[in-house]
C-alpha cells in the first residue's frame, strides 16, 4: 500500500489518477450520491471579513445532469428549490 498526500487527492496527481484507473475529466466528474462542499455567493457583509468561509456544507448531490446543473440536498434529505452549477461546487472528502 502506497501513501497519498492529501493534496493529491483534492488536486489528482498523475500517481493517484493511474491507481485509481480515471481520467481527469472523470475524476472531477460529480455524481449522484457525492458529498460536496456549495461556493458561499452570500453578498451580504459578514462580522468576520475576510475569515467569512467561502464554502458552506456539505451537501449531497440528489442528481447530476449532463448539462453541469446539481440536485442538492442536505444531510438530513431537504431538498434545494434551485438547481446549482456544478462549477460551483467542489468534492468533499470525509
Amino acid at each position: 500500500m502506497e501513501s497519498v498526500l492529501p493534496i493529491e487527492v483534492e488536486s489528482p496527481s498523475l500517481h493517484v489518477l493511474m491507481e485509481a484507473k480515471l481520467t481527469e475529466a472523470e475524476w472531477y466528474q460529480t455524481r449522484e450520491g457525492d458529498l460536496v462542499l456549495k461556493k458561499n455567493l452570500s453578498f451580504k457583509l459578514d462580522s468576520r471579513g475576510k475569515w467569512t468561509p467561502n464554502y458552506e456544507g456539505p451537501y449531497v448531490v440528489k442528481r447530476a445532469f449532463s448539462s453541469g446543473a446539481l440536485i442538492l440536498t442536505t444531510m438530513d434529505g431537504e431538498e434545494f428549490t434551485r438547481p446549482m452549477n456544478a462549477d460551483a461546487v467542489k468534492k468533499y472528502f470525509a
